[in-house]
Parts: structure tokens; sequence; C-alpha cells
């Protein structure tokens, strides 16, 4: 579990993670291992919820898709993680079941992309979505998602919501903690 923020504020784009990771009752504090869960492919900064068995695959698999992986709209986006879904499952052996009426295979995926184009978020079954101010993803996101909503039009800028929301959700939510990880960028 965790809590990961993107926010879009006056041209600026930011994202944020926590850094702790969850193996049931176990805590894998950064005192341990440091747990960045925030990467970068090309000019986008990413970062997931769930399992942490995402982090290595999606690092190396968006890494070599090269040219292929596009993430500047929510249309390139889409692409992507449809051809992502299809890589997962014919070389990382993706379990892709969910319940048994779901209207489409799942990635098992919850993402979140910021780069100069904007703040995107892409679920399960490949929807993505573009977001105007901020959001969240994990555990902590609904104390996330309070603390910016309280914050963002007396924020100085992006960077500052999105510390605030990654802090929100580490002060309630058992398993986020910090560091954080932060990057900005400015839109084009």
């Amino acid at each position: 579990m965790t809590t990961c923020v993107v926010v879009k504020k006056d041209g600026e784009v930011a994202i944020a993670a926590d850094s702790l990771v969850t193996f049931g009752d176990t805590r894998l504090s950064n005192a341990y291992e440091a747990n960045n869960k925030i990467f970068q492919v090309g000019e986008s900064y990413i970062t997931l919820a769930g399992t942490a068995a995402h982090f290595p695959v999606m690092r190396k698999l968006l890494t070599e898709m090269g040219e292929d992986c596009k993430m500047n709209s929510r249309d390139e986006v889409f692409e992507t993680f449809s051809k992502v879904h299809h890589i997962l499952k014919e070389s990382y052996f993706l379990n892709t079941k969910e319940d048994e009426d779901d209207p489409y295979e799942s990635s098992q995926i919850t993402t979140l992309i910021a780069n100069a184009y904007g703040i995107f978020g892409v679920y399960s079954y490949r929807e993505v979505f573009s977001f105007d101010r901020f959001w969240g993803i994990g555990s902590g996101r609904n104390f996330a998602l309070g603390a910016m909503y309280a914050a963002y039009e007396r924020a100085e800028n992006a960077k500052d919501v999105a510390l605030i929301g990654v802090k929100a959700g580490a002060e309630f939510d058992k398993s986020s903690s910090a560091p954080f990880q932060i990057y900005s960028v400015t839109m084009k």
C-alpha cells in the first residue's frame, strides 16, 4: 500500500510518493532498503500502487519500449498501456483475472504519470484519466485528496500541494511513511 499523488497548478506539474513497502503486516521502511516509488521514463515520471512486483517489471518494460512509449496525451497513454497489457501477458506472465464478469482483462496496474503535458492516471482496465488539478492512488489517497483539496488554492505551487498530500497520507495511513520522493516540471 502507499500514498502517491500528482498535481497540476499554475504551469507546474508535480508527482510525489511515500517510501514504505509492506508485505502483509510486515513493514519495509527506508531504513532497510531505499524504496523509490517514482521512476523516470523519457520525460515522464511514473509511480504505481499495488504489488511491489510491478515496479521492476514496469520500469524495465516501459524503458525498453523506446519510441513506442508515448505519454504526452490521454490518447497516447491509452495506446501505450494497451501495448503494455499485451507485453505483460506475453513476456511477464500477467495474471489478468479479477472478477468473473469483468468487461475486459485486467492489467492489474494502477499508476500515475506526470510530465510537461499533464497529469494522468491509468487503472486496471486501461482506463486513462487526465486530471485538471490533482489526484492520488494507494491506501493513503483519501487522506491525500482531502489535504490537497484544502490546500490547493492557498499553496504557492504544485510541488507544495503534492508534499501536503503525501504528508497527510503518511500521517494517517498505516501503510504509508516518509521519506518522500517528489519531482516537478514546468508545463509546455
